[in-house]
């Protein structure tokens, strides 16, 4: 008897909120606080900003009628950055920042295309992370035949990013064959009406076209084959298929929703409908459709100005940081935050506080290694006395007013090892401040409260315990929130080992051509200074001398490379000259090499902040350069329990298990190895070895679909071509590197004492399933779930066959079994191949049959259905007799506006 999981569980792991935190409320049917900031990078433009205010405003009457009177936008920030005059209409921002915004406004890398996308990288239902519009998008009118409206493309873009809903076309399978064997273009729903056209030659200011014909093998329409939309249409649905169509005012609802349509709505969401989804979502559940026609008021906008970086330490100098070297640690990583990563010209000051509390430095703009040295000399030398928490956050606030900044905006990084029952009494005072919080809690003992306080105000959270480089890798990911990347430190290398006498440790740290700039190498050591050698990639060395010892006497060495590092692979050996085992620490940071060249950079967190065993969540960690992704390689999660026990999780970007999209440089996988309560820190590494690193140019996912044209009586009218990349394949190559990032803490309960446990957790979904036809056999291909979701190996699977979609994602139990006594699963993460004969069936041509799969494990506990395959037997004909279905006209002669070649489109 195979016993399912309950659906319970699975609605926890699928509903999980991101990790990154939103201002964003939804009172009374108008959302309120939401952010759509602007790069720096982008030039002063007074039209950019009214344009924005022009989409919102007509996004909010859209959505307004898209929701059934249910949502529309009240209150709206525009983020102005800091290169921008100033201007008295700008106010001060508090919380606000570029980071944490909704919809970003920046220049594409590469001038990569205009379309408007969302990044979401989560399950069915959950939050993205922001919507990208380019200023092109924003300034430039010959997009909106493509897009229609910006507000339309905006509510389409709302959709990915508040509810969770994906597309419904599919780019990479624009056309399937129906239940009824007909071929359609992808898409929902299936009342909008086109035509299927081949370009064949454009010359002048007019091209030809031929319908498409049937490809001799898939049986589908041959490649580059492209569906017209009708310019005017009946159908209200789809605003995930094309919300540029005039008609198109709604999402598909379960009457409307095309579950054959292979598209990402339908993969993800199980054939849900979007507006079903939707429905479900957290601000739909408690929402009623207004009374009015029409929403009640227009958006309002707010202009803030972001403003210079401000900065407060706020440290804990208790009795109870004299133990297991806190002391030492805590100066060691908050002097490497002075000196290699806080931005030049940021403001910085310092609190430190036991039972009470004193400003060791007010305010001071950071400009030269004078100013780092007269702060760190600050640093507490001691520790006793008990711990008010309450009473150094005030002295931050203090240390800030006093130096004529506000409060507003600014940040404090607070670091305490302590227990504090009194941090409910400045909650409140938190709260009026405007502050943003990041919060570092030292060890097992820290108070409980402090994730409440970068929780509410915005901030990260870290925790560190044993890994002696914990401390270092929470203060380097501390870094600019003004979108400012080009002058963010990027950490390379932190290794701690711990090394016997006499002993050497080596390493070796690639520097990559984005980055160099600002380059430091810093040893740390718990009992003598080891002897240092350093060499470049031209064989230049550098040796114990060159490392300069701080005056401290906090164990730390540095060594800062004058101008930019040599591009190549950096040698380092450190000899452990004591007598005694020392641990020996390497920090390597630099930041980019030049302002227009944005670096590869690596972020990570968790699905949430928050884990009630056996509920899994799920590691990600985003490479990218700009906003390309980099594939091809290895990326290595890295997550901490209190008492020191160690996950080691290998991350995947294969489309499968965890992983939403393949190839979208997204690495994740689902972590369920608990090993006992509370805090829990994450680090990834992500490494490019052997030349096997590349930038994928595919445009992104879940974005507004690029129209190539109209018909209009009788004629298709062509929209400009998207732009194009020039030099891919040059461009496209990635050096080797390393990168290393802090994914912040999350706190777990629930959890049993460490030990081995009954698997309660089934393999995961599979959500890849391929199946064709070859000869009178079925091939299908599928990538492996684990034992337990993404880990280990299954026992077995379950295949069934049906030709009826509908029986089968209905009634999937009932579905005629397909014998798999042959098939052994493999490993989670390898591609699953297996060919079987559907009898008694005689198969012809247009035979269809649709395939499913459930993984079993070995407690019996048995997977979710996997997404529903289609197989068609095509039996080719010669060439001259492939009918050439679905399509309306033959040859049209094509106005075309602002195109001279339209072959470059496709």
């Amino acid at each position: 008897m195979v016993l399912c999981l309950t659906v319970i569980l699975f609605l926890t792991l699928h509903l999980l909120p991101g990790m990154k935190s939103s201002m964003v409320n939804l009172i009374n049917n108008g959302y309120d606080g939401i952010v759509i900031a602007i790069n720096p990078s982008v030039p002063e433009d007074a039209k950019l900003i009214q344009n924005i205010k022009e989409m919102v405003t007509e996004a909010s009457t859209y959505l307004f009628h898209a929701t059934k009177r249910r949502v529309y936008f009240r209150n709206v920030s525009i983020l102005i950055p800091m290169t921008w005059k100033s201007k008295s209409e700008y106010l001060m921002p508090k919380q606000e920042s570029y980071d944490q915004a909704e919809v970003i406004v920046a220049n594409p890398y590469l001038k990569h295309g205009n379309d408007p996308y969302t990044l979401q990288y989560g399950r069915c239902g959950e939050k993205g992370q922001y919507i990208h519009f380019t200023p092109d998008f924003l300034l430039n009118n010959n997009n909106l035949p493509i897009y229609g409206s910006r507000g339309r493309a905006f509510v389409h873009e709302w959709a990915h990013l508040r509810w969770g809903i994906f597309d419904e076309y599919n780019g990479d399978q624009p056309f399937y064959i129906s239940r009824r064997n007909t071929i359609e273009a992808t898409r929902c729903s299936t009342h909008i009406t086109g035509t299927n056209v081949i370009f064949k030659k454009c010359q002048g200011g007019s091209c030809i076209t031929r319908p498409c014909r049937r490809d001799s093998q898939t049986g589908l329409y041959e490649a580059k084959c492209t569906f017209i939309p009708e310019k005017s249409q009946t159908a209200k649905e789809s605003i995930m298929f094309m919300q540029s169509l005039h008609s198109v005012t709604e999402f598909c609802t379960e009457k409307t929703h095309n579950t054959e349509a292979p598209n990402l709505q339908n993969r993800m969401c199980n054939g849900k409908s979007t507006w079903d989804v939707i429905m479900n979502s957290t601000d739909f559940q408690n929402t009623s459709p207004m009374t009015e026609m029409n929403p009640p008021t227009h958006p309002t906008f707010s202009l803030l100005k972001s403003k210079q970086r401000v900065v407060c330490l706020v440290l804990d100098k208790s009795g109870s940081m004299s133990s297991e070297d806190r002391l030492f640690r805590m100066n060691q990583a908050a002097e490497l935050y002075l000196i290699q990563v806080i931005e030049k010209d940021s403001l910085v000051g310092m609190v430190t506080f036991d039972s009470v509390a004193e400003i060791r430095n007010n305010l001071t703009k950071i400009t030269d290694d004078n100013v780092y040295k007269n702060i760190t000399a600050n640093l507490p030398q001691k520790a006793s006395g008990g711990t008010s928490i309450c009473r150094g956050l005030k002295a931050g606030f203090q240390a800030i007013i006093q130096s004529h900044q506000s409060t507003s905006g600014s940040e404090i990084i607070l670091l305490t090892d302590g227990e504090d029952n009194e941090i409910h009494l400045c909650i409140e005072e938190v709260k009026q401040s405007g502050v943003i919080i990041h919060t570092i809690a030292l060890g097992p003992s820290a108070a409980e409260e402090l994730e409440t306080l970068s929780d509410m105000t915005g901030g990260n959270q870290f925790y560190a315990n044993k890994d002696i480089n914990g401390l270092t890798n929470a203060f380097s990911r501390i870094s600019s929130r003004s979108g400012s990347i080009t002058q963010q430190t990027v950490q390379l290398e932190s290794k701690a080992l711990g090394i016997t006498g006499k002993k050497w440790l080596n390493g070796t740290v690639p520097i990559d051509s984005t980055i160099g700039n600002d380059t430091f190498f810093v040893v740390t050591w718990t009992i003598q200074k080891p002897e240092i050698l350093l060499q470049d990639p031209k064989g230049k060395k550098y040796k114990t001398s060159d490392f300069k010892e701080d005056n401290l006497n906090i164990h730390s060495a540095r060594l800062r490379i004058p101008g930019i590092a040599e591009t190549g692979t950096w040698t380092y050996s450190l000899l452990n000259n004591h007598a005694s085992s020392q641990m020996l620490t390497v920090t390597v940071t630099t930041r980019a090499r030049s302002p227009t060249t944005p670096p590869v950079t690596a972020t990570a967190h968790m699905s949430r902040n928050t884990a009630h065993y056996p509920s899994p969540v799920i590691v990600y960690a985003q490479v990218s350069q700009g906003f390309l992704p980099v594939l091809g390689i290895n990326v290595t999660a890295i997550i901490e329990t209190e008492d020191g026990h160690e996950v080691t999780l290998e991350l995947w970007d294969n489309g499968a298990g965890a992983d939403t999209v393949k190839n979208d440089g997204i690495y994740s996988r689902y972590f369920t190895d608990y090993h006992g309560n509370g805090r829990y820190s994450l680090k990834v590494h992500a490494q490019a070895r052997n030349n096997m690193a590349r930038l994928s140019l595919r445009q992104p996912q879940n974005k507004a679909l690029y129209i190539p044209g109209y018909i209009e009586n009788g004629k298709i009218i062509l929209n400009p071509p998207r732009p194009e990349v020039k030099d891919d394949l040059a461009k496209a190559e990635i050096e080797d590197f390393n990168r290393l990032t802090s994914g912040g803490s999350f706190t777990v309960s629930g959890a049993p004492p460490p030990g081995n446990h009954p698997s309660v957790l089934p393999p995961n979904k599979i959500i890849d399933l391929e199946a064709k036809f070859k000869e009178y056999h079925i091939q299908l291909s599928w990538t492996a779930p684990g034992n337990v979701l993404d880990k280990g190996k299954a026992n077995s699977y379950i295949i069934r066959r049906s030709k009826s979609f509908v029986d089968l994602q209905e009634d999937f139990d009932n579905a005629t079994l397909v014998n798999t006594s042959s098939l052994k699963p493999k490993e989670a993460g390898s591609v699953e191949n297996f060919e079987f004969k559907p009898e008694p069936f005689r198969i012809e041509n247009g035979t269809n049959f649709y395939i499913a799969v459930r993984a079993i494990n070995e407690a019996n506990l048995i997977s979710e259905v996997s997404n529903i395959a289609q197989a068609i037997k095509f039996i080719p004909m010669p060439e001259d007799s492939v009918p050439a279905l679905g399509t309306k006209i033959s040859a049209i002669s094509l106005a075309i506006f602002g195109l001279a070649m339209i072959l470059s489109i496709f």
